[in-house]
């Protein structure tokens, strides 16, 4: 008789965690940075040009990011964190941009997680933070601009119930253009505003 055995099962590195999602301060604007270039050379290598990725500084983008904190703009930045790993993850919206004017809409500018937090629910738990605040705010809908040949983002924002709505535009990124795909969701008012 021959006894299998199961060795026992590791844990998953990307174990679900709590997540807590939160405002962002200033005092976070070097982790947003790292968790920016690191999610832009993780997602978007062979989908952009590498020199462009490879010269992207968390330095320079923490500088930055400071600077439209002194600005006083009207953009909601969150992030997401984990107990004893810090901010992994960073979303932030306002108002839609059309031809360099605000519109009613929204639009998510940008949702982001450390690669290594991919699958685990942080960009679920951002996400959801994002739509709640966004409809309290009285958007009437979420707008947002993907890579064309992203799948796994374009994936992860279907599941969210964002579509396509045909709107195609390239940017350029050194020299080479990168079609983006726009994406339309409709939000709800809040429960208390809806009744």
């Amino acid at each position: 008789m021959t006894i299998r055995t199961t060795p026992p099962r590791m844990p998953d590195a990307r174990v679900r965690v709590r997540v807590r999602v939160r405002d962002m301060t200033v005092d976070d604007c070097e982790a947003v940075a790292k968790v920016r270039v690191r999610s832009w050379q993780a997602a978007y290598a062979g989908l952009m040009p590498q020199s462009h990725l490879d010269a992207m500084d968390i330095a320079e983008d923490a500088r930055r990011r400071r600077g439209f904190f002194a600005e006083g703009n009207t953009v909601v930045n969150v992030v997401a964190e984990r107990p004893g790993a810090g901010v992994i993850g960073w979303a932030c919206y306002g108002p839609y941009r059309e031809n360099d004017r605000r519109t009613a809409r929204g639009e998510l500018y940008a949702i982001y997680v450390t690669p290594e937090q991919i699958g685990t629910g942080a960009g679920r738990a951002l996400m959801t933070e994002i739509l709640n605040r966004a409809a309290a705010d009285g958007f009437p809908d979420l707008v947002l601009w993907v890579l064309k040949e992203n799948a796994p983002a374009r994936r992860f924002y279907e599941r969210a119930g964002f579509l396509p709505d045909g709107a195609e535009e390239p940017f350029e990124v050194d020299g080479v253009l990168v079609p983006e795909l726009r994406y339309v969701r409709a939000l709800r008012p809040p429960a208390s505003a809806a009744g």
